[in-house]
């Protein structure tokens, strides 16, 4: 039942051997158990062939026990063992099961032993035969060693599959939850776009009914469409003209052009330098301040007047030279007359 290692006489008990030396320490128990019982009650009725019918009994239902542990797995071999360790059982648990019938329970620590008895035999007896087959054939050392090998290879790959499930599990999990946030994320930004193109549509919806309403109502005139943007390369800045009546002593094209003694310029026919000095002259007066340079050939273009631009920008140069001529003399006439009362 257990073997000897080494110098140190070290026990090695295998995992059937202890299971069978359990059952049976259990089970000789319950025989010197059912042997005190059996003689207490056949005593009176067999004299002293009590005794020894007690001793038989019992120790046959023993060695049927002992017998199917040695026919292990061969059902063919431990058949007719087994049916007859359950027939003595069945006789050995009747004895007291009769004597209880008979007598009754009683009071005492002996009624309780006759009670439990017969519990006692049939419960091993099942024992046995529920734990036979589960114990398999005795082995040796070297086989029970390479199965215990085996078995904890396959515990060890089942603890690695189980090991490799549960890392997939938690990274797919890991995943769902990655996936869910992003896709939250991506329906609110498509959700916050959505609101805001429906906000800037409303908004522009509204304001284009207004707009057109506002156009309905109110169209603007034609002087507003006759306003000329300036041109941003030469733009100098400069007040908006103010509109002002007209005045009395106002001097018509018409007048300027008689006194310089020349036609008076028509809009679309050309302008020989005396005719355009004429109309420079008149559309750069015609306002208050005088008007610039730009200002005026956009005005004699504006009238129809036909002359190019270098030709324009020329005589207002020579305009402007001859009021700075004008303009010091008159300074210098201011000061002569200025000096005369000292010099009398």
């Amino acid at each position: 039942m257990f073997k000897i290692k080494g110098e140190k006489n070290v026990l090695s008990w295998s995992p059937r051997t202890l299971v069978l030396s359990v059952l049976g320490a259990i089970t000789l128990g319950v025989a010197v158990l059912s042997v005190a019982v059996s003689y207490r009650i056949l005593v009176p009725h067999f004299g002293g062939w009590a005794a020894p019918t007690v001793a038989a009994l019992d120790a046959l239902w023993v060695v049927l026990q002992a017998t199917d542990i040695l026919a292990g797995n061969n059902t063919e071999r431990a058949a007719r063992v087994r049916r007859a360790g359950l027939f003595l059982t069945a006789v050995i648990a009747a004895i007291p099961t009769a004597d209880l019938i008979q007598t009754g329970t009683g009071e005492g620590l002996g009624r309780l032993a006759v009670v439990l008895t017969p519990v006692a035999i049939v419960s091993t007896k099942g024992v046995w035969w529920l734990v036979l087959p589960s114990l398999g054939r005795k082995v040796s050392p070297a086989t029970r060693q390479a199965i215990a090998t085996r078995r904890q290879e396959v515990a060890d790959r089942i603890e690695q599959m189980e090991a490799d499930a549960a890392d997939k599990e938690e990274l797919l999990r890991v995943a769902q939850r990655l996936n869910e946030r992003v896709t939250q994320a991506e329906t609110d930004y498509r959700l916050s776009a959505l609101k805001a193109q429906q906000t800037m549509i409303e908004t522009l919806h509204a304001q284009a009914e207004t707009t057109a309403t506002t156009i309905t109502e109110k169209p603007l005139p034609a002087l507003v469409a006759r306003i000329e943007l300036p041109e941003l390369d030469g733009w100098e800045p400069s007040a908006p003209t103010l509109p002002v009546t007209s005045r009395g002593t106002a001097v018509t094209l018409e007048d300027l052009a008689a006194v310089k003694g020349v036609p008076v310029p028509r809009p679309g026919e050309p302008l020989d330098d005396d005719q355009l000095d004429v109309v420079v002259r008149y559309l750069r007066y015609s306002e208050d301040p005088p008007r610039s340079y730009r200002a005026t050939a956009k005005a004699l273009h504006a009238a129809g007047f036909i002359s190019s631009e270098e030709r324009v920008r020329h005589a207002c140069r020579e305009m402007k030279r001859t009021e700075a001529t004008d303009a010091g003399a008159s300074e210098t006439a201011d000061e002569d007359g200025a000096e005369e009362p000292y010099g009398a």
